[in-house]
């Protein structure tokens, strides 16, 4: 209920009348059945403005800071996600990764949509990164087809640090299906996982045109965040 408020009433038709995103390939997200949608992630503004371009509920797996944020926007950021149904997620540790695959097979098992951002984490810099082999894991559990999706555009509007986002127009593609049938089976195998995240990613690269960077990102905002602070140095 308050998801479609928020998505039709609300946010929606302000964010299509401000940013007039164009969308491209919309016709390759089923209609119905379990799918996942996997994307870039430039900015912020990537949770709202994907969503409202699509007919269909989708549900996120979001880092659990945004529903502990302390005072006034703290709560506010919280009931807002909570009220479009996203579920937070714990990305320290292993075991953490392991519940992260549970909630988003959940979705999947309900035959919903679930969207993921392979990278793990915001684009520090704008480029493409190693994408995480959660979403293979899933994918494969499951058995069901993967959308690419690139989002362009919002890197400028609302970089990382950037609290109000420039009002430009924006552009997000789609791609066809990615069908990993053919490896059935194997999701505990973690040379096909490895290979079907980068088949994913290079399908997210050739729709949004980035360049790319095999490593990961959360490791290299950490790299940078250690070498800005006085007496440490980045990891080796």
């Amino acid at each position: 209920m308050i998801y479609h408020v928020l998505k039709h009433l609300l946010f929606g038709p302000i964010l299509k009348l401000l940013f007039r995103p164009r969308v491209e390939g919309l016709e390759h997200v089923p209609e119905e059945g379990a799918a996942i949608v996997a994307g870039n992630h430039l900015s912020f503004s990537d949770h709202f403005l994907m969503p409202v371009m699509l007919d269909r509920r989708i549900t996120f797996l979001a880092k659990q800071e945004y529903f502990t944020g302390p005072g006034l926007k703290g709560r506010l950021t919280a009931a807002f996600f909570r009220g479009v149904g996203q579920i937070p997620v714990d990305r320290s540790g292993r075991e953490a990764g392991r519940a992260a695959i549970r909630e988003g097979l959940g979705v999947l098992d309900r035959g919903e949509l679930l969207g993921i951002y392979p990278e793990g984490t915001r684009s520090p810099d704008g480029r493409l990164y190693k994408g995480k082999v959660g979403v293979a894991v899933m994918a494969l559990t499951a058995g069901v087809k993967v959308v690419p999706c690139a989002m362009v555009g919002t890197f400028e509007i609302q970089p990382p640090g950037r609290v109000l986002p420039r009002i430009r127009r924006v552009t997000i593609r789609f791609g066809e299906p990615l069908d990993f049938s053919r490896h059935a089976g194997m999701a505990g195998q973690r040379e096909v996982v490895r290979a079907v995240t980068d088949e994913i990613m290079s399908a997210i690269l050739a729709l949004s045109g980035q360049e790319y960077v095999d490593a990961y990102a959360a490791d290299v905002k950490a790299a940078g965040d250690a070498a800005e602070e006085p007496g440490k140095f980045p990891p080796a």
